[in-house]
C-alpha cells in the first residue's frame, strides 16, 4: 500500500512494486486518513508511508494502521529534512519497521536508483518474513491451535526462535587471546534501536575505550542518531569528523553519505572519512571501518554486527578474524532482519551469536579481560 500525496511519487513506487514478479500494489492512496479508511478493505501486507501528507499527516496515521493490523509493516518515507529525520525516529518508537529518505528530485538516475533498490529490499525483506511468519502459524498443528480460540495477534517483526539445531550447527571459533582496545558496530535495518539497547549497557567500556559505529542511515539521519546514542549512553557521541583524533570516553558515528575509516597519524589513531562510491549498495559502510581498523588495532578489535539487510560486514568480519581479533553477531531471535548478523555468523567467524540483551554485557566482560 503505498501512500503518499505525491502523484509523481505514487506512480513511480507503483511502477516499480508492480514490475517485481514477487510483489503487488494492493493500494495507491493520497492521504493517511484514506489509508485508516481502506486498510481492513485493501489488507496489505506492507505500507509505504509519507510524513507530510493533507487530511491526516504519517506519524498520526500511524498508530492508527497499527492498531487495526498490528502485524502490518510500515515504512516511513521522508525528505532529508531535520524535522523529518526527527519525526522517522519517533515513528520507529511507535512501531513503524523502517524509515526511507525520498530522493529531493527523481530526475537524477542516480538518486532514483538508490531509492528504488533501497525500497524493494526493504519491502521484500521486512514483507517476506511477515508472510513467512503467518505461513508458520497457519501450519501449526489444529490441536495447537484449538488450546486457545483467541490467540493473541503476532508482534510486528518478532521472529521466531531458531531451533535449537540450526544455533548448534553455527560454526563459532574461540574468542582472540588478545584482549580488545576498540568496539566497532555495524548495523542497519533494526540498528537505531539495537544500538540504543548496547551503547546503554557498555558504559564501563567506553569510559576506557573508543567505540566507533556504521549505522546504514542518509545525512541529517546519522546527526540526530549521535544525539540519541549520546543520551542512551551518557557519553559524548556525534558523527566522526575527517581527521579528528580517536580517544577513549567516546563515541564515533559515520556520517550519513560518507564511509569511515581509521587510519594513523604520527602514530595516533584518527578518522579518515572516504567519499568514495558505495560499498555493499551502502554509503556508508561497515566494511571499510572494519577492515581499515586492522592496520590501527592489529587484534586488539572486538566487532559486533547487528540487525540489518545484505551482507555487509561480513567480509571485514573475516579479515578482523584473520588478524586475530574477535566478532559477534545479533542472534535470529531478536533480529528485526538477520541478513547482516546472519552473513557473519555463517561464514562462521563468529565467537558468539548471542541475543540483544546478552550482547552489552558480554562486550563488558570481554573487555574486563574475560576471554570465554
Amino acid at each position: 500500500m503505498i501512500v503518499d500525496d505525491s502523484v509523481v511519487i505514487r506512480g513511480l513506487i507503483s511502477r516499480w512494486v508492480e514490475a517485481e514478479p514477487d510483489m503487488v500494489v494492493a493500494a495507491s492512496l493520497r492521504t493517511g486518513l484514506d489509508a485508516v479508511n481502506q486498510l481492513e478493505r485493501v489488507k496489505p501486507d506492507v505500507a509505504v508511508l509519507d510524513i507530510e501528507m493533507p487530511e491526516l499527516d504519517g506519524i498520526s496515521a500511524l498508530p492508527q494502521l497499527l492498531a487495526k493490523k498490528r502485524d502490518l509493516v510500515v515504512i516511513m518515507a521522508s525528505t532529508l529534512t531535520r524535522r523529518n529525520a526527527e519525526i522517522s525516529f519517533k515513528a520507529l518508537s511507535l512501531g513503524a519497521a523502517d524509515y526511507i529518505p525520498k530522493p529531493e528530485t527523481t530526475r537524477e538516475p542516480h538518486a532514483a536508483d538508490i531509492f528504488k533498490h533501497d525500497l524493494l529490499q526493504k519491502i521484500r525483506s521486512l514483507g517476506g518474513r511477515v508472510r513467512r511468519r503467518a505461513s508458520a502459524a497457519s501450519a501449526a498443528p489444529a490441536v495447537e491451535r484449538a488450546r486457545d480460540p483467541h490467540p493473541a495477534p503476532l508482534a510486528p517483526l518478532t521472529p521466531a526462535t531458531p531451533s535449537v539445531a540450526s544455533q548448534a550447527a553455527l560454526v563459532k571459533r574461540s574468542f582472540g587471546p588478545t584482549a580488545p582496545r576498540v568496539l566497532l558496530i555495524g548495523s542497519s535495518t533494526g540498528g537505531p534501536q539495537a544500538l540504543m539497547s548496547v551503547v546503554a549497557e557498555i558504559g564501563p567500556v567506553i569510559d576506557r575505550f573508543p567505540v566507533l559505529i556504521t549505522q546504514h542511515m542518509p545525512p541529517t539521519f546519522t546527526t540526530i542518531l549521535a544525539e540519541h546514542l549520546a543520551r542512551a549512553s551518557r557519553h559524548p557521541a556525534h558523527e566522526g569528523i575527517d581527521g579528528e583524533a580517536i580517544k577513549p570516553g567516546n563515541i564515533y558515528l559515520a556520517p550519513g553519505g560518507k564511509h569511515m575509516r581509521v587510519a594513523k597519524q604520527g602514530g595516533n589513531p584518527v578518522i579518515a572519512l572516504d567519499d568514495g562510491p558505495p560499498v555493499n549498495f551502502c554509503k556508508p559502510a561497515v566494511d571499510p571501518l572494519f577492515t581499515s581498523a586492522i592496520d590501527v588495532w592489529q587484534s586488539g578489535i572486538l566487532a559486533v554486527v547487528l540487525t540489518g539487510m545484505g551482507s555487509d560486514g561480513m567480509r571485514g568480519g573475516k579479515e578482523i578474524v584473520a588478524a586475530g581479533g574477535s566478532v559477534i553477531a545479533q542472534d535470529e531471535a531478536t533480529s528485526v532482519v538477520w541478513g547482516m548478523p546472519g552473513a557473519v555468523a555463517n561464514a562462521g567467524v563468529c565467537a558468539a551469536v548471542l541475543p540483544l540483551n546478552q550482547i552489552g554485557p558480554k562486550v563488558v566482560r570481554l573487555f574486563a579481560g574475560d576471554r570465554s
